[in-house]
């Protein structure tokens, strides 16, 4: 689906009409609609294995997952987003009418690829920096043994914690939840170049 050739600017109503129709999801960047990369085996495993061992630990807790078909509004930047997983404490509160566009989520995990790695580690975290309900923030290299986690600890003031090796156990600060990076990786293959 390329949009940008039809047209240079759309208004969030335009991209939700297209977005609707589209065979392949993008993004929405105030005007600008881009269409997103497709995943590797390796970066869908990875946020499968994460999404796996989520519900059986926090279960009896308010939390669910989403995982990449969910659709994240970020009202200040004007930005319409597809996260790989999503967290909600509590209910999710829904953009507009639908059910496929929230706005709250305490966490985000980002499974890092190389054609949009440095934008994951930039510009998007500035963006999900500014929605309110945001704690913490994961981002997964899907080439090594190699996780980064961002923990809001005042307004403008974010933690950071590096995790590497298989032997490290990345553990949540807003959740009650470790999981190893071994589990992360169980069924990866460093070996596949895939991109």
């Amino acid at each position: 689906m390329v949009l940008q050739t039809e047209k240079g600017y759309y208004t969030p109503e335009e991209y939700l009409e297209l977005e609707e129709k589209a065979e392949y999801k993008s993004e929405y960047r105030d005007g600008e609609i881009i269409p997103m990369t497709g995943g590797t085996t390796n970066h869908n495993k990875i946020a499968l294995d994460f999404c796996r061992k989520f519900p059986l630990i926090v279960q009896g807790q308010t939390y669910d997952i989403y995982m990449a078909d969910v659709r994240l509004w970020i009202p200040r930047y004007r930005i319409y987003t597809y996260p790989d997983v999503i967290v909600v404490k509590g209910k999710p509160i829904y953009e507009g009418t639908g059910k496929t566009t929230i706005t709250n989520p305490c966490l985000i995990v980002e499974v890092l690829s190389n054609p949009i790695k440095n934008y994951d580690k930039t510009d998007k975290f500035k963006y999900y920096r500014s929605i309110p309900d945001l704690q913490e923030y994961i981002m997964i290299d899907q080439y090594s043994f190699s996780v980064e986690k961002f923990t809001k600890k005042a307004e403008v003031q974010w933690l950071f914690q590096e995790y590497e090796g298989e032997d490290a156990v990345l553990k949540l600060d807003v959740i009650d939840f470790e999981i190893s990076l071994r589990e992360i990786y169980a069924r990866v293959d460093f070996e596949l170049s895939e991109e």
